[in-house]
């Protein structure tokens, strides 16, 4: 039956779905960018066929949503530390940006470099790149600036960061954060998400911030899958919120773990105690997999000296 249906659909691949040419050299056939299930050989056809495809197209356009959305990402959206090469932990505090470079460095490959440095009396440098350490925010601006003048979706979302935060310029903000998602930053997405949810500077639009959620989730954004299943489980969609609820769980996610838990315990019958354990087990495995010696003396300094 499978190889029935890929015939079938491979069938309708080579053919306009409304006037049944053949693709061939001098006809190219065009795939329908929603569904991409049927193909036509004009723009004239693809309107034709358009009453009949309609309801066919966003039935299969939300199968592959879907798809793409419920695909448990091998890592976080934080991925690994550029040096040790170690997932990052969760924590924003277990890791510092480099505007210099863009790249997102553990606190113990960062500790690392500076006890090297201060034992050859050595300045202050990027671990990663070695530029020398900014001591202003406006030497950081500039290190952003220059990033983001070779396009870097990261520095665009940081910059869009030191804007909201550190100046109160929303609007700023929100300029760069659109730039850096329309480049791919799952961040950005997070944080439009935010604004459009709040109604901050940007009209209020549940759509919009539904759509920079999922954009930020399927990215590897845990706290867009959190904020993704209480969506989901307040509009009484429970199955679908506990898939996001679990995938941020296997990626270490506390929060997420602590809502799971929650429904296993309160609510009977959702989450049968196999899953559970399932979940637990890979959170702690996600967990488990950011900690390393370096890290740890670096995690020791830091509760010593502050």
């Amino acid at each position: 039956m499978m190889s029935t249906n890929l015939e079938s659909e491979n069938g309708l691949m080579m053919y306009c779905a409304s006037c049944g040419i053949a693709g061939a050299d001098d006809i190219k056939l065009r795939t329908c960018t929603a569904c991409k299930f049927v193909r036509y050989c004009s723009v004239k056809c693809q309107k034709e066929h358009r009453p009949k495809h309609k309801r066919e197209c966003k039935r299969r356009a939300a199968e592959i949503r879907d798809e793409l959305l419920f695909k448990q990402p091998e890592s976080s959206g934080l991925g690994d530390c550029p040096i040790c090469c170690l997932p990052l932990s969760l924590d924003p505090q277990d890791s510092s940006v480099m505007a210099c470079c863009s790249k997102l460095v553990c606190n113990g490959c960062e500790h690392a470099n500076m006890l090297r440095e201060k034992k050859e009396f050595l300045k202050r440098t990027c671990p990663f790149c070695r530029h020398p350490v900014p001591y202003s925010d406006a030497e950081i601006k500039n290190n952003l600036m220059r990033r983001i003048e070779v396009n870097d979706a990261f520095a665009m979302s940081q910059m869009g960061k030191h804007y909201y935060n550190n100046e109160g310029d929303y609007k700023s903000a929100v300029k760069y954060w659109t730039k850096a998602a329309e480049l791919g930053d799952m961040e950005a997405h997070y944080n439009l998400s935010v604004m459009y949810r709040k109604g901050v500077v940007v009209e209020k639009d549940e759509k919009k911030e539904l759509h920079h959620l999922e954009q930020a989730a399927i990215g590897g954004d845990v706290d867009a899958r959190q904020n993704l299943a209480k969506v989901e489980w307040e509009n009484g969609r429970w199955e679908r919120a506990l898939k996001h609820w679990i995938i941020a769980v296997n990626l270490g996610h506390d929060s997420a773990l602590k809502s799971l838990r929650d429904i296993y315990t309160k609510t009977k019958g959702l989450l049968s105690k196999e899953d559970f354990a399932a979940a637990l087990r890979a959170h702690q495995a996600a967990v488990d997999a950011t900690k390393s010696p370096q890290r740890k003396v670096a995690v020791a300094f830091v509760r010593k000296y502050g």
